[in-house]
């Protein structure tokens, strides 16, 4: 078993013991592999692994690695960008990514339904909510995640699958609990709606803090480090 492989099973029995905690099913949690620096052997690694979804942080490592790794891989996954997207970055972006999880502004949401348009193709979306209110995260403010959320979703071509966040930078797990529980209460209000009802999705916690993101409801994880360990500089 390589490296990967042995971490891999490792991250899946943590988030299975994280699920037992609260009661829940190892099944309802996705783990999302970041390979953000990770070059397209190691990409291939992990999936052989297991991992069925990829997150990409960077639009052109994204469009440099994704081709190679369809190259080496015969299976299929689904394929995540995870970082900041700026507009003029769409169309590259969707050339391979088949979900953008960092979608918190309606500008942004109205260039990937144009492009989704135009590509004739649906395109899935997260809307990405800074729950701690750190000034260094993107994300919108949580009083306006539902509105945006129902703006993103009226949207032609795109469907929204959920809600996304990073968890607070705190040595202080109470503080990182109660931005995944807002995050829990506000998916139940989207949830809630009618318009945006199948939008059950919530992507939150890495390597650091899933078991508190599973905690709160989680239903998928992304995580690098745990899987790769340290990027390099």
């Amino acid at each position: 078993m390589t490296d990967i492989a042995a971490r891999w099973a490792e991250l899946e029995e943590r988030v299975a013991r994280a699920c037992a905690v609260v009661g829940r099913s190892a099944g309802e949690v996705a783990i999302l592999a970041a390979v953000k620096t990770r070059p397209p052997e190691q990409v291939v690694e992990v999936l052989a692994a297991g991992a069925r979804v990829l997150g990409h942080n960077r639009a052109q490592e994204l469009a440099a690695v994704e081709p190679r790794v369809r190259e080496l891989w015969p299976g299929g996954y689904e394929t995540h960008f995870i970082g900041a997207l700026q507009t003029n970055k769409v169309n590259q972006v969707l050339r391979h990514a088949t979900c953008v999880q960092s979608v918190d502004r309606i500008e942004l949401a109205g260039k990937l339904s144009a492009a989704a348009c135009r590509l004739e193709r649906t395109v899935e979306v997260f809307v990405e909510v800074n729950a701690s209110g750190e000034p260094t995260k993107a994300g919108v403010a949580p009083e306006e995640a539902l509105d945006l959320a129902g703006a993103v979703a009226a949207l032609e071509g795109l469907r929204l699958r959920g809600l996304m966040t990073i968890g607070a930078n705190s040595p202080d797990p109470g503080v990182v609990r109660a931005g995944f529980e807002e995050m829990s209460r506000l998916s139940a209000e989207l949830v809630g709606r009618s318009a945006t009802a199948g939008a059950r999705e919530l992507s939150m916690g890495m390597s650091g803090d899933l078991d508190l993101a599973v905690a709160a409801g989680a239903t998928m994880v992304r995580v690098g480090t745990a899987l790769f360990g340290p990027r390099p500089s």
